[in-house]
């Protein structure tokens, strides 16, 4: 396991754009045939990926985290952004397609990944943090998120968030996902910008084409700098940062969040007009 430490927003201001993609960026994970994962000290945050291809991949403990299995003290979410593949947790099946998410709670020993085709293998994206209490594994298709609408063409930003594990969803101890998908011909996402000092968040960006970026803009809404991000590559956003993108083509991302709460709309929002 990778270890991940974040600098903090006074030291941010002085650093290259080589040293905000070492330290912001993570671009290592969709590794075929292997399990990855990386822990991030803000929040102890855990980000990862399994991509099984002919024989299925087990999501193994770290000696950081000092425990006897992964999930003896955390929860976990997934979002399948591959193939059809399955997903076994302590014995018990789940099958995900394409956009379908599975919440694992606090204490599953196994959990095992497989893919049904092996020339179309399914890419899943973890997500991880500490739980002090055990919710029930649970399955959500994508037709079964909460699906809401958002933006319009004339601000270039028409899109639709789905909701999965939140409040009035998959209940989990601390840990808040979806995706947003943005519709052709709109680019920006989370636009007017936010920050929420009670939580951090990641992004994983996804489905865009070789030669198509996202610029996701980040850092102290007067001290703003940016990300030139490709496809399955993940921004990691503590809590006094905020994060927005504009693409070059529309484009999916994953959000996740884990902090204080698990109010989806507590944002403190930020003007464009305030923007430096």
């Amino acid at each position: 396991m990778k270890m991940h430490l974040i600098p903090d927003a006074v030291h941010y201001r002085t650093m290259t754009t080589e040293e905000l993609r070492a330290n912001f960026l993570v671009d290592s994970l969709f590794q075929k045939g292997r399990t990855v994962t990386c822990h991030i000290d803000v929040d102890r945050t855990i980000v990862g990926s399994a991509v099984p291809i002919r024989e299925p991949l087990t999501l193994p403990t770290a000696d950081e985290l000092r425990a006897a299995y992964f999930l003896e003290r955390r929860e976990l979410g997934i979002l399948n952004i591959g193939g059809r593949g399955t997903i076994s947790v302590d014995g018990k099946a789940y099958d995900l397609q394409n956009l379908d998410c599975l919440y694992v709670g606090r204490g599953a020993k196994e959990v095992r990944f497989t893919s049904t085709d092996s020339e179309k293998p399914a890419q899943f994206y973890l997500l991880s943090y500490p739980a002090h209490t055990t919710c029930p594994t649970a399955l959500a298709k994508k037709s079964q998120a909460a699906a809401v609408p958002l933006g319009n063409q004339a601000s270039l930003n028409k899109r639709t968030i789905y909701k999965y594990i939140h409040m009035e969803g998959i209940r989990s101890c601390q840990l808040v996902m979806g995706f947003t998908e943005l519709e052709a011909g709109s680019g920006w996402n989370t636009m007017p910008a936010h920050t929420h000092l009670r939580r951090s968040e990641v992004y994983l960006y996804f489905n865009l084409t070789d030669t198509s970026r996202v610029f996701h803009f980040m850092g102290e809404p007067q001290q703003t700098r940016h990300l030139v991000v490709a496809d399955r590559q993940l921004v990691i956003s503590p809590s006094w940062s905020i994060h927005a993108g504009v693409g070059t083509s529309n484009y999916t991302f994953c959000w996740g969040m884990g902090g204080e709460n698990q109010a989806f709309d507590d944002m403190d929002a930020v003007p464009v007009s305030s923007l430096r």
